[in-house]
């Protein structure tokens, strides 16, 4: 039985590109444009020289051409250049993939085809498909997951030797998103302001380049909701209600519904009183994490905990309109916070 191929990743497809090492054919498809595009955009910028690319490069877009024009292409061999290159961009656009199929069985060695195939995957079923499979490369660029962000964000600053503390990680990930393409936009920016004596990302920094209050935000919400401050909490509820970007119901909803649920099995642990008991027991990333279920085990008993969680699934119900034909986001988070601490 043949060995199965391992799943390309993004960070080694780059690694072979930097090497000097290429596929005849990449098929890079997903509904996460920022990977496909850092691929071929390497691919445009550095395979061929800037004097090469006149003569055998070529990008085009996938309305402006079917399967059998750029299988002719991929064929010719290249003029001044080791290598051919082209480009598809918006290659979901492109007709007659069939025509393309004879071409990935047998790739030209010497043509290098990259199809950038967004908002979406190709059908897996599909002889192309399955041809490029075998004597090319598929990569499948995947939207983050909320919970994904923030090691993200905190992956790609060390890889660039900054800092971030957790929580101006949490506020850039809040307030941004798993918009990729704005999200690194926004970290390069707050890089380059960085001094070079100080490379660390700060509350004050998030909140003077991104625009994200380090006070009024979704992770102080929380922080005020674990720690039963509620002079702190409302002063946010009524901050967002008045300021309704900064944040909303849909934004911390999840985020509380997640925390109260953990606090919930963390009633349950063998071991209650040891952070690093508690956070193998909560399947934790890092025993920072552990201290706010901590304090929730002493400000909420069990019951109150159980009875939040049946609070939370109610409020989001009326917030989708069910059983609630008037009361405002507004009022819905003001009677959630003060069901919660009190």
């Amino acid at each position: 039985m043949p060995e199965k191929k391992a799943v390309p990743t993004f960070d080694a497809i780059m690694r072979d590109l930097k090497d000097g090492h290429y596929a005849p054919i990449y098929l890079l498809m997903g509904d996460e444009s920022y990977y496909i595009d850092k691929i071929s955009d390497y691919i445009q910028q550095h395979v061929l020289k800037p004097e090469q690319q006149a003569f055998d490069q070529t990008v085009v877009f996938g309305a402006d051409v079917n399967g059998s024009m750029i299988a002719d292409l991929a064929m010719q061999y290249p003029m001044m250049s080791p290598q051919k290159v082209i480009i598809v961009k918006e290659a979901q656009a492109m007709r007659s993939y069939d025509k393309l199929e004879k071409y990935a069985l047998k790739p030209q060695p010497r043509t290098i085809l990259v199809l950038c195939y967004k908002n979406g995957t190709m059908d897996k079923r599909l002889k192309f498909y399955n041809a490029v499979t075998k004597n090319g490369l598929v990569f499948e660029s995947k939207k983050l997951k909320e919970w994904q962000l923030p090691d993200h964000i905190r992956n790609y600053l060390k890889s660039q030797n900054v800092g971030i503390d957790d929580k101006s990680c949490a506020m850039i990930a809040e307030n941004i998103g798993s918009d990729l393409n704005r999200l690194m936009s926004e970290l390069n920016k707050l890089i380059i302001s960085l001094p070079d004596n100080d490379r660390r990302v700060t509350p004050d920094m998030v909140e003077k380049n991104i625009g994200v209050s380090k006070d009024f935000n979704v992770f102080e919400l929380r922080d005020a909701i674990v720690n039963r401050n509620v002079v702190k909490a409302n002063r946010i509820i009524k901050y967002f209600d008045e300021n309704k970007k900064a944040g909303s119901l849909f934004s911390y909803l999840p985020m509380l519904f997640n925390y109260f649920q953990n606090l919930m099995l963390a009633y349950y642990a063998p071991n209650k009183n040891n952070q690093q008991a508690l956070a193998d027991y909560l399947e934790l990333r890092s025993v920072w994490g552990v201290k706010d279920y901590m304090a929730g085990l002493r400000n909420y008993t069990g019951r109150k905990t159980l009875q939040i969680l049946q609070k939370l699934r109610e409020i989001d119900a009326k917030s989708k309109g069910i059983n609630n034909p008037s009361t405002s986001e507004g009022e819905l988070a003001k009677e959630l916070v003060f069901f919660i601490l009190h």
